[in-house]
């Protein structure tokens, strides 16, 4: 089974010259290894081009990660691709334990045990849990004793490459950050394929190191974070149900943004709202693959 391990970086030159090294060394000759810059302007490119084992792919602009994770997979030449974020360095051996559960043809995507450094502390994550409560998709860090997972995270897993082709990959209306490894895990688990958690497959996660706190304030990342929460529900939710408790919901949340000065929220929603044509026209695209209710599906978040 041939693996390749993809890499998405952008202005990441301090994470590469720390982490890289210990990537090469623990993935060693069983995968190649695939960087796709995403128009940085440090020196990620002259750094990568350091490693003469790895396959670079420079872009000209920056565009975000969804858009840079599927060039990369789309380049990669294995049948299972392995996504890890510039701060992610894996434990020795930490391949074989991913690739065993792709004998299963159904299976699209295995996530590792994400040890997370975050306020000098480790958190164990990788095994995702989810619900849809009133009209909306929450998400949460499950418990790690269970190897059903409500996503897999684009930062540490691994992906079969002719479903990912199926699904056509991460949507780029996510760009640039967030929401959208949840997005393409429901979307496989709506078509019927399944997702595992793997704990014996760890990661050490540097959480705290990542380009997004640093170069992003947090006011724009929770405008994102909201946006994306809405192109995710308009995008995928077929269920009535759940469809007429978001449209009961939302004024309410509206409301209580305003009142309880939660402008964020706002902003997020007409974010989406702006992006609407284009939502509707990736629903259209993606329901043909649909197989399974989001009724359905609650065994599979939890």
């Amino acid at each position: 089974m041939k693996v390749s391990v993809v890499i998405p970086n952008w202005n990441g030159s301090s994470l590469l010259k720390k982490h890289l090294p210990k990537v090469i060394s623990r993935v060693g000759r069983e995968a190649e290894i695939v960087i796709v810059d995403d128009g940085s302007t440090d020196d990620s490119v002259e750094i990568i081009r350091q490693f003469k084992s790895i396959r670079l792919i420079a872009k000209e602009r920056h565009e975000g990660f969804a858009s840079t994770v599927n060039i990369g997979v789309e380049h990669a030449n294995g049948e299972i691709v392995v996504l890890l974020n510039t701060d992610v360095e894996p434990e020795s051996n930490f391949l074989p334990p991913l690739l065993a559960h792709f004998d299963d043809p159904l299976v699209f995507g295995v996530g590792c045990m994400d040890k997370s450094i975050e306020n000098g502390n480790i958190v164990l994550r990788g095994k995702g849990e989810a619900a849809w409560k009133k009209g909306f998709f929450v998400h949460w860090k499950g418990d790690i004793d269970k190897r059903n997972t409500a996503w897999v995270s684009g930062g540490s897993g691994a992906f079969r490459k002719s479903i990912w082709k199926k699904l056509e990959g991460m949507d780029a209306l996510y760009n640039p950050f967030y929401w959208e490894d949840i997005d393409l895990s429901y979307r496989a688990l709506k078509a019927g394929y399944s997702l595992i958690f793997e704990p014996k497959s760890i990661v050490m996660h540097f959480h705290e190191e990542g380009k997004i706190k640093s170069d992003f304030s947090s006011e724009y990342i929770k405008q994102i974070a909201y946006r994306n929460q809405f192109i995710f529900i308009w995008k995928n939710v077929s269920n009535y149900r759940i469809l007429l408790a978001h449209c009961f919901w939302v004024p309410i949340r509206l409301l209580q943004g305003f009142v309880k000065g939660d402008i964020f929220f706002i902003q997020g929603y007409i974010r989406a709202l702006f992006l609407f044509p284009l939502i509707i026209h990736s629903r259209m695209k993606s329901s043909s693959m649909w197989k399974r209710n989001d009724g359905e599906l609650t065994a599979a978040l939890i």
